[in-house]
């Protein structure tokens, strides 16, 4: 009798040998991948880190307790704020202390001050300033300062003064979108291409391939600067976004249709494939419902990892200038105020958003190997 993946097995406790067996040679493909999942632990916590993320992404409007652009003269640099369980007189609650600030003669330099005798107090589900989410205007927000004209700072403040903490939650929507939407792209573009590549062969692969190599050729520092200056200043956000995304996916494409080209050229001389050829099946019917199916684990890991790639493209891109520009609020807009030693030995806090980025791809990396691994669930 057929032996049973062990990891497998030890999901079903406390059932016996013959009755895991007889589970799982009969369960659907989704149960196995969830069975062998929830083994591994780490990508699990990742899992429900993205989520969170995500999360944070839909309802970035409403967890911003400040407008991102909103700028504030008197709070140029100013710095975290500590979070208080009890006020100056012992009052329990939520509290952070106002800042005071005061001009060094000899640096010239605004510097601040924790003013003890100052509570602000914080509240949830508080009105702020408005935004419209699916098409309905609010300005109910999950926290912020009980009188809304004051200002608080958990994150620090930017060169103008501006919340850093919701200008990273705004930036959130951005980054963790494009990562998907470039994805998706390059995943139609690199299953498509390369299935045809590996499946039909001759002429058409060599095409195909040759294209490849000349998009892979090209260096993509200088390709993104070209590209960066071809873009009229007078696009807004959107189109800029948009463009953005096309390009990344334009580029990101080829190291998948490799993969798929290569799996293709091994699965179709298989005895299912040359099967279901006999039974008259067409080559749109093999290539999705026998092929693709075959290697789902390859296509996941490609995918999972390539959104990562995408973040990190967009920080990089933007933190250079080369790619989204103010007033768009995404990751690498946010570090470029992190661009020079000035701006980092003054407030340093400018670089949390790069601690945003490796968070976000850390946990998609290790997210991408546990679907990888739970994809092929008979694999040992």
């Amino acid at each position: 009798m057929t032996s049973v993946d062990p990891q497998l097995a030890e999901t079903l406790e406390p059932l016996s040998a013959p009755e895991v067996e007889a589970k799982v040679f009969v369960a659907p493909q989704w149960k196995l991948v969830w069975w062998k999942f929830r083994k591994h632990k780490m990508a699990l916590i990742c899992g429900v880190i993205i989520i969170l993320i995500y999360l944070i992404a839909l309802f970035a409007d409403f967890l911003a307790p400040f407008d991102p652009s909103a700028t504030n003269s008197n709070f140029l640099y100013a710095p975290p704020q500590a979070l208080h369980l009890k006020d100056a007189q012992g009052n329990p609650g939520w509290y952070v202390y106002g800042l005071t600030s005061t001009v060094d003669p000899v640096a010239l330099r605004r510097e601040f001050v924790q003013d003890t005798t100052v509570d602000i107090p914080l509240k949830f589900f508080v009105k702020s300033w408005p935004y419209k989410f699916l098409g309905i205007k609010s300005d109910l927000h999950l926290f912020g300062p009980q009188d809304p004209t004051q200002s608080i700072y958990l994150l620090g403040a930017d060169r103008l003064g501006r919340d850093l903490l919701s200008r990273m939650i705004m930036g959130t929507r951005i980054s963790m979108s494009i990562g998907l939407v470039g994805v998706l792209l390059s995943l139609i573009l690199g299953i498509f291409l390369g299935g045809i590549s590996g499946y039909y062969g001759g002429a058409l692969d060599q095409f195909i391939q040759r294209m490849i190599d000349f998009l892979r050729s090209i260096p993509s520092i200088p390709l993104w600067m070209g590209l960066a200056a071809a873009m009229p200043l007078s696009w807004s956000p959107e189109t800029v976004y948009f463009a953005i995304t096309i390009i990344l996916s334009l580029i990101g494409w080829t190291s998948l249709a490799r993969v798929v080209r290569g799996r293709f050229l091994s699965l179709r001389e298989e005895d299912f494939v040359t099967a279901a050829r006999l039974e008259g099946a067409s080559n749109q019917r093999i290539i999705f419902y026998h092929m693709l199916p075959a290697f789902t684990s390859h296509i996941i890991a490609s995918v999972t990892l390539a959104i990562p790639s995408m973040i990190l493209s967009e920080t990089s891109l933007s933190f250079l200038g080369l790619g989204l520009r103010e007033p768009v609020v995404s990751w690498g807009v946010l570090l470029q105020d992190a661009q020079d030693i000035r701006s980092i030995a003054t407030a340093p806090w400018l670089l949390i958003p790069a601690l945003a980025v490796v968070v976000s791809v850390l946990a998609l990396n290790f997210l991408g190997d546990g679907l990888r691994d739970a994809a092929d669930p008979y694999a040992r």
